[in-house]
C-alpha cells in the first residue's frame, strides 16, 4: 500500500529551488501522481510553471523512507505558484482539483498527509488579517470532503528573507502570516507547525532556495513523525540530507535511470545497450 501525501499551496510548496544546486534524489519506492497513475518521483514534482524546480515534497518523501525501508510513498502534486487564499476558496479551481486528485489517490493508496506552504500572496496588511479565518474554512472544508478528519496537517512558515529582498516592500506584513499559521496549527487538532528559521532563498527573495527546500523537507517530516510542532531548526539536518544522498541506487532505479538517459538523447543505442547488458547482468 502506498502512502500518499497531498502538496497544495503557492510556488514555496511547488517548489523553485534550482535543481544543479544540489544533489538529485530518485529512490523506485517514492513515488508522484500524473495523470491519475503513480511512477517514480523525478523532480519537478509539482510542474506548475517552467520555472518549477526543487520543492520540499522530494527530501520530505526520502526522510519518511529512511523510517519505512519496506513501504512506498506517494505524493500528489497540486500546489499553484503565486495563488492567495482565495484562489484556494471552497468551490474554486484550485480546490476542487486538489480534491479530485486526492480522490483518485485514495482508490490505490491511503491518505496519510496534508503539506501545506502558502503565505506570500496574502502579505498585505488588509488580506494578512483575514488569513486565518480563511484558512480554517478550507481546511475544514478539504477534511471534510476527503473524509480524512484526523490526517496530520503540517504547514510551514514563511521565509523571514521575504521582507529583505528585492521585492521586500510587497511582504512587510508576513510575521502576521506566519502567527496566523502558527496559531492554527495550534488551536486545531492533528495540525502541525513547522519553521522556516535559518532558510535562505533565491535571488529573487521570495523562493526558497534548492538546500533550503531540501531541509524544509527534513523539518516537515519530523513534525509529521512526532506529531509535534517544530519551532527550532534540527540539529542533526545535514547528516539526514547526507544518508539520503548516500542511499545506493538499486538495480531497477540504475537501469530506470539510463533508460531515461537514452531517451532523452544523452546516450547512443550501443552504448545504451552495452550498459544495460552489463546491468542487467547478461
Amino acid at each position: 500500500m502506498i502512502h500518499s501525501f497531498l502538496m497544495i499551496g503557492q510556488s514555496n510548496m511547488a517548489g523553485r529551488g534550482y535543481s544543479k544546486e544540489v544533489p538529485a534524489i530518485y529512490d523506485e519506492h517514492i513515488k508522484m501522481q500524473r495523470n491519475g497513475l503513480w511512477q517514480i518521483m523525478s523532480e519537478p514534482i509539482n510542474f506548475d510553471r517552467p520555472s518549477a524546480g526543487v520543492g520540499l515534497a522530494s527530501s520530505f518523501a526520502a526522510a519518511w523512507r529512511l523510517d519505512n525501508e519496506q513501504h512506498e510513498i506517494g505524493l500528489i502534486p497540486c500546489a499553484d505558484g503565486g495563488t492567495s487564499l482565495d484562489d484556494w476558496a471552497v468551490g474554486g479551481a484550485l480546490f476542487e482539483n486538489a480534491i479530485s486528485q486526492a480522490r483518485l489517490a485514495q482508490r490505490t493508496s491511503q491518505l496519510s498527509g496534508i503539506l501545506w506552504h502558502q503565505g506570500e500572496s496574502d502579505c498585505s496588511p488588509e488580506k494578512a488579517e483575514q488569513y486565518g479565518e480563511k484558512f480554517s474554512v478550507i481546511m475544514e472544508a478539504l477534511r471534510r470532503e476527503l473524509y480524512i478528519p484526523e490526517v496530520p496537517l503540517i504547514i510551514g512558515g514563511l521565509g523571514d528573507f521575504l521582507s529583505h529582498g528585492i521585492f521586500g516592500q510587497y511582504f512587510a506584513s508576513y510575521p502576521l502570516i506566519n502567527q496566523a499559521l502558527e496559531d492554527f496549527a495550534r488551536t486545531h487538532a492533528n495540525s502541525y507547525f513547522v519553521t522556516a528559521k535559518e532558510l535562505t532563498a533565491n535571488a529573487d527573495g521570495i523562493h526558497f532556495n534548492a538546500l533550503s527546500q531540501r531541509i524544509l523537507g527534513i523539518r516537515y517530516y519530523n513534525a509529521f513523525r512526532d506529531l509535534k510542532h517544530l519551532p527550532d531548526p534540527l540539529h542533526d539536518e545535514e547528516d539526514r540530507l547526507a544518508a539520503m544522498y548516500n542511499r545506493p541506487y538499486t538495480q531497477t532505479e540504475k537501469i530506470k535511470l539510463l533508460e531515461h538517459e537514452f531517451a532523452v538523447g544523452n546516450i547512443d543505442p550501443k552504448d545504451y545497450l552495452a550498459e544495460l547488458a552489463i546491468l542487467s547482468g547478461r
